[in-house]
Order: structure tokens, then sequence, then C-alpha cells
């Protein structure tokens, strides 16, 4: 029992030490954090006057260069308002020296003037001299001067008149060309000549006997409804369709082709593919024309007009596509207006639109230029832009800068190499008419078509026709060939007079 007590006497005596040593660290501790604040504060407060000190220092050297940069520009301002009351005491004096210069101007013109006065009574008398002397008159003598100059210098005329015509075509030409040679080469395209049929590939021969029905009905049907002549003939595996149109072509094809993919041809058949067909082939028109507006930038014509203009996508002239020998157009004329000062965007929009008749001149009687002109009024095209196009094939007179730039482009575009495809008869036709009329001509002995129908070279009797007429002759015939004739380009006239003496030493 007593064992126990002394324990419990033990332990409660370590408990009642442990506690007076843990109050003792604590307020060991608690003593070492304050001082720890106190010496942070007035490390602080160190630290705070030392900012405060540096940030007076700055502020003091900032207004110290102010106050120089403003002495500075002060100094500036006083040595450029130096410079400008020198400059105005210079220009005092220069107003000075002029105003003694302008009088003394007006004095020698007066003494000019008196000079003159003089000069003209001497004149006067001296050509009264001489009409007593001679016994003419002025007007006489003027007339009887000029015959006898006229005389004596026919040939130096001639050849000053030559000499000049061929320095003023060259420089027109070298100022034309560049203009043009800019144009072409900033607008370089590929041309693809069409004809008249289109071939439709089959998967075998077997499908012609299917294509041509019982007894033909399945041909006949899709010949009645496109109007489109279908040969079926020893080519392997293929069709050829046949038509002027190339619109009508491009719907039988397609049609063909729906037909061939269902796997069943005959004419209910035909006339339900044909009718999907011609839908397929309006919205391709469609889209060929706002591709078009959409390549040369023209966002403002009507529905129907562009409708119109993607039917030329179908439409051939001379083996050239007439879409794009129109967009070609329409960028070349663009950029000639530009370089000449005329108005770009009526240019363009005519030579865009110069053929649009072609899109129906199958379908309506009347030239594709009358066409053309009735539709744009029609649409509500402006007048300038109907005025340009109306002249490129020269039906009409050139009224504005503009007609001139679309005839230009639309001869550039024409005669590009491989753009279009002449035949042989209508080739030889235009050589034998470019022949003919220049033997028309008074005095002409023989005349050539050479070079391709670029230069007509004529030959001349030497006893009838002398220089200066055959400078003549020259610009006439160009004139009536310009007149008579349509062809791509230019032709040279070449008028040549050859006087031969021949003499035998005998």
């Amino acid at each position: 029992m007593i064992l126990y007590l002394t324990g419990a006497l033990a332990l409660a005596a370590g408990a009642f030490l442990g506690y007076l040593i843990r109050q003792s660290i604590g307020a060991r501790s608690a003593n070492s954090i304050e001082a720890k604040i106190k010496r942070q504060l007035e490390e602080s407060k160190t630290q705070a006057k030392e900012v405060l000190i540096e940030a007076k220092d700055k502020a003091v050297k900032i207004l110290e260069d102010a106050k120089h940069q403003e002495h500075e520009r002060l100094a500036i301002l006083a040595r450029q308002e130096d410079r400008l009351n020198l400059q105005l005491k210079k220009i005092e004096q220069k107003e000075g020296d002029l105003e003694g210069a302008k009088k003394d101007l007006e004095r020698q013109t007066d003494q000019i003037k008196a000079i003159h006065q003089e000069a003209d009574v001497l004149k006067k008398k001296g050509e009264e001299t001489l009409e007593q002397i001679s016994g003419l008159s002025r007007e006489e003598a003027k007339a009887k001067l000029i015959v006898q100059i006229e005389e004596e210098s026919k040939a130096d005329l001639a050849a000053a008149i030559q000499k000049m015509e061929r320095n003023r075509i060259e420089e027109l030409e070298k100022k034309a060309r560049g203009i043009m040679t800019v144009a072409i080469q900033r607008c370089a395209r590929s041309h693809v000549s069409e004809i008249t049929t289109s071939t439709v590939n089959l998967p075998s021969d077997e499908l012609k006997g299917r294509i041509i029905g019982k007894e033909g009905r399945n041909i006949r049907t899709l010949e009645r409804l496109t109007g489109v002549e279908v040969i079926v003939d020893e080519t392997p595996e293929a069709i050829t369709l046949s038509s002027f149109d190339p619109l009508r072509r491009e719907i039988a094809k397609t049609a063909l082709l729906r037909l061939m993919s269902d796997g069943r041809i005959q004419p209910a058949k035909i006339e339900e593919k044909v009718e999907e067909a011609k839908k397929e082939v309006s919205k391709k028109v469609m889209e060929a024309g706002e591709a078009a507006l959409y390549e040369v930038g023209i966002l403002d014509l009507p529905k129907e007009v562009v409708m119109l203009l993607g039917r030329l996508a179908f439409r051939t002239s001379y083996g050239q596509n007439v879409l794009l020998h129109s967009i070609e157009m329409a960028h070349v004329a663009n950029m000639l207006a530009k370089e000449l000062g005329a108005n770009a965007e009526v240019a363009k929009k005519a030579a865009l639109l110069h053929d649009i008749g072609k899109a129906v001149d199958h379908e309506i009687e009347g030239t594709h230029l009358e066409l053309g002109r009735k539709i744009l009024q029609k649409y509500g095209i402006e007048q300038p832009i109907i005025a340009a196009m109306e002249s490129h094939h020269e039906d009409y007179p050139f009224s504005t800068p503009e007609s001139f730039i679309v005839a230009a482009a639309d001869i550039i575009s024409g005669a590009r190499p491989g753009a279009r495809r002449d035949s042989v008869e209508n080739y030889i036709k235009r050589l034998t008419e470019l022949e003919n009329i220049a033997n028309s001509f008074a005095g002409v002995e023989k005349s050539y078509a050479i070079s391709a129908g670029r230069e007509i070279r004529i030959f001349v009797h030497p006893e009838k026709i002398d220089d200066l007429k055959a400078l003549q002759l020259a610009k006439e015939l160009a004139k009536k060939i310009e007149s008579e004739l349509r062809y791509p380009g230019e032709i040279k006239v070449n008028v040549i007079r050859e006087t031969r003496a021949v003499e035998y030493a005998r």
C-alpha cells in the first residue's frame, strides 16, 4: 500500500515538473519571435528610407534633364528663326531685283514693237517695189512660185512624205505594240479547238444494240427529243453524236450516259433521262456563267444575262470556245483601258458581253450582233456598254474610246496562234478576194498575196504610176481592204514601182 502511495506521489511530482519546464520553454520562444519581428521592422524602415532617398535623387536628375532639353529646344528654335529671317531678307532682295528686271523687259518690249512696226513698213514698201518691177501682184507671184517649187521638188516631196509617214507609223506601232504586248503577256490562256461531234465511250460493243433498240426506235426517240444525230458505226466501244449546236450535243451525251448507268434503255426511259439531262445542263450553264463573272470580277449582271452567258460555254466560233474567248477579251480590254486611261469597267463588261447574241442565234433569226444589242437593251444594261460592244465588227461606228478597245481585244484574242481554225476554202477565198481588190486599181500590173495573206505585194506600171501616186495607191488600197474584207490581225500593203533602162552594146 505504501509502495502505491509513493509511486502516485512521484508521478504527480513529475507531471508538475514537466509543466513548469514547458512554461519556461514557451516564454523563451515568445521572446525570440518578438525580437525577430522588431528586427524586421527596423530593417524595413531602413530600406524605405533608402528607397525614398533614391527616388528623390532620380526625380532631381529627371528634372535637370528636362530643363537641359528645354534649353536645347529653345536654342534650336532660335537658330531656325534666324535662318527664316535671313531667307525673308533674301526674298525681299530678289523681289526688288525682279521688279527692276520687269521694268527693263517692258522697255525692251516697247523697243521691239517699234522695230517690228518699222520692219512692216519697210516690208510693205519692198513688196510694192517688187510688184512694180515684176509686173505681177503678190498673189500671182506666190502662185507662180508654188507651181515652180512643186514641179522642181515633186520627187523630194514624195520622199519626205514617205519618210514622215514611215516615222509616224513606226512611232505609233511601237507604242501600240508595247501596250498590246503587255496586255497579251498578262493574259495567257490555253485554246482548245472544238468540232461539231461528241464521242460517247461504251463499256462494250454489246451495248450498241440496246441503244439502237428494236427497229431503231431508241435512236429515233433520242434524236427526236434532243435534235442530235446519233451515229453508230464500226468504231469499237464508241458512239458519235453530231450536231451544229454544242448545247444539244451536251444534253444528248448526258442523257445517254444516264441511260447506260440506269441500264433500262427504252423510249419512256429516254424521255425521262433527256428531261433530267436538260435540267443538269441548265445547271451547268448557270454555273459556267457565274464562274465567268467571278473570274473577270463582274457581279452586277441580271440572272437572265448570266444564263445566256453560260450558254456560250457550249458554243464555238472557228473552233474557239466563245465563252473562253469572251473571258479572255474581258481581261485584255480591262488592261488596255487602264493603260489608255479609258473606263476599264465599261470596256470589261462590253468585251464579256460582245458575243451574247450567239447564245440564241441558232434559235432566233438575226445576226448575233443585233440579237446581242436587243438582249442587253431588254435587260437594262447601260448604254455605254452597248455602245462599246456594238462596234466590234464595225457594223456600227466607233462612238467611244471603249468601242475601239473592245474591237482591238477581239482581234487580239482571235488572232492568237491556235485560237481559231479556218477552212482551206475560206482561206483561199480570202486570198483571191485580196488579189482581186488590188487588181481593180488602175496602173496595177500584177499582185500577189503572200505570207499566208498577211501581205499583199503589188507591182505597178512605172510610166503610169509615179512615186507620189504609188504612195497614194498604197493608202487607198489599204482603206478598201479594211472596208471590204474581214481578217484577223493586219495586212501589209506593199506597192513596188520599178523602172528599168535596158540598152545593148554592139
